[in-house]
């Protein structure tokens, strides 16, 4: 795709203004010019970015003179970034992905792209397969810019199908048919569509996103995760939902969080407790958490409180709908998972192993991950509760009982996070070197 920044490329506000798309459909470039100036692009831009003289542009701008050429047709397309079906053109170079490694757009053949992905994702988070992935994204980013699909029923059932989890399936399988799906967005953006409709086009969007966000978290590609969640945030405040907005912020402190960045998390999860409000909503609940956690693991012991004691007040008295098990609701297997970081990380070892073996009994034996982080917090417990050596034997053993898919990205970094608050003096212990051993491995 050519990324090169165009001088007098149009707001996307414009390309959904009746009035805009009309005067395209007509071809009537000097309502188009007038259009595009009122929103304060220049003659002269517009003259740069088509490669037009700027005095044609003028003429034509005062019906002085008229565009039939079909070149100059597709300069004013390229230049302006209309896509081309709006002036009854095939859709131009830069509007369709031609990035290298596998190709997520192969017609209509949906399942073609799901073996592509999965074929590039068997062998883990390969530079190949981030660059699918992040194809697969950037198609989606376009579209995003212009139009929204038509028919979105199976698309928000899919969405709900992947909000219930792994459900043992290994994280990659599971980001290849997200990614899979989420692509398929993307063709149905085809004719502009009331707004309505492009809000649930919009919603669906910015879950999917955030979805495989979570799944590139897990696995540790913190930097694509970051930018799935981009484009979810960027879909969900289109949407006009506040609650899924808030919810992908929330989603997205706990990259920060999960790896080195406290402060920067606890900023997100603030931004996201003032877009959720005061109502008890799962993003609200889902949002006080990741900010205890945050703070916590900044040593803002209390503010953590606060924040833990907000979480809790909102999780008493949320509905049956917010608290479903899924990744966009807050269960109470949720809610006891984070409290067990939060309560961890604040050295409230006593009531972290309760909320330990609360989230445990909800959780299905097919949550491995889930399993493995609350694991891992136990031991934590135990090297603060001064038995460094068993805090070591525990994560290890949680650490071989996994899957090898399992070993990498989030449990990975949260087992090195205990090794490393392990005092200098234990690392000679047996117990402490075998676990520096299997991490390093």
């Amino acid at each position: 795709m050519d990324t090169a920044p165009s001088p007098a490329r149009v707001p996307r506000v414009l390309l959904a203004d009746p009035a805009f798309v009309q005067a395209l459909a007509r071809r009537d470039f000097a309502a188009v010019f007038a259009l595009a100036h009122g929103r304060g692009i220049s003659f002269n831009r517009i003259s740069e970015g088509c490669g037009i003289k700027a005095d044609r542009i003028s003429k034509i701008s005062r019906g002085e003179a008229t565009v039939t050429a079909m070149e100059t047709i597709e300069r004013i397309a390229d230049g302006l970034r209309i896509p081309g079906a709006l002036v009854g053109l095939a859709a131009r170079p830069w509007e369709g992905p031609s990035a290298p490694g596998p190709q997520l757009d192969d017609g209509d053949d949906a399942m073609k792209r799901r073996r592509l992905l999965r074929g590039a994702l068997a062998a883990g988070l390969t530079s190949s397969a981030l660059t699918a992935m992040t194809t697969t994204r950037d198609s989606l980013d376009h579209a995003l810019a212009d139009r929204a699909p038509a028919d979105l029923s199976d698309l928000e059932a899919a969405a709900e199908t992947y909000s219930y989890g792994y459900h043992g399936q290994p994280p990659t399988r599971v980001l290849a048919d997200l990614a899979a799906d989420f692509a398929e967005l993307t063709p149905h953006f085809a004719t502009p569509l009331p707004v309505a409709q492009r809000a649930r086009a919009c919603r669906v969007a910015g879950q999917m996103a955030g979805m495989t966000a979570i799944v590139l978290h897990d696995l540790g590609a913190r930097k694509e995760a970051r930018g799935w969640f981009s484009t979810a945030s960027r879909a969900a405040e289109e949407s006009g939902d506040r609650q899924l907005h808030a919810w992908v912020l929330a989603r997205e402190a706990m990259v920060p969080l999960n790896y080195g960045a406290p402060q920067a998390a606890a900023t997100l999860a603030e931004r996201a407790r003032h877009l959720a409000g005061t109502r008890p909503t799962a993003a609200a609940t889902l949002a006080a958490a990741v900010a205890a956690r945050a703070l916590a693991l900044a040593h803002q012991d209390e503010p953590a409180r606060e924040a833990l004691a907000d979480a809790d007040a909102l999780m008493e008295r949320l509905d049956s709908g917010h608290r479903a098990d899924t990744w966009l609701t807050h269960g109470e297997q949720k809610h006891h998972v984070h409290l067990s970081h939060a309560l961890t990380a604040l050295g409230h070892t006593g009531r972290a192993r309760e909320s330990q073996t609360r989230a445990m009994e909800l959780s299905a034996p097919t949550s491995t991950m889930t399993r493995t982080l609350l694991k891992i917090d136990a031991a934590a417990c135990a090297h603060h509760d001064g038995d460094t050596e068993q805090a070591c034997r525990r994560t290890l053993t949680a650490l071989s009982d996994l899957p090898p898919e399992y070993r990498t990205g989030l449990v990975h970094r949260r087992a090195l996070d205990l090794y490393r608050s392990i005092p200098t003096p234990h690392h000679q212990q047996q117990s402490a070197r075998d676990l520096r051993d299997a991490l390093a491995a």
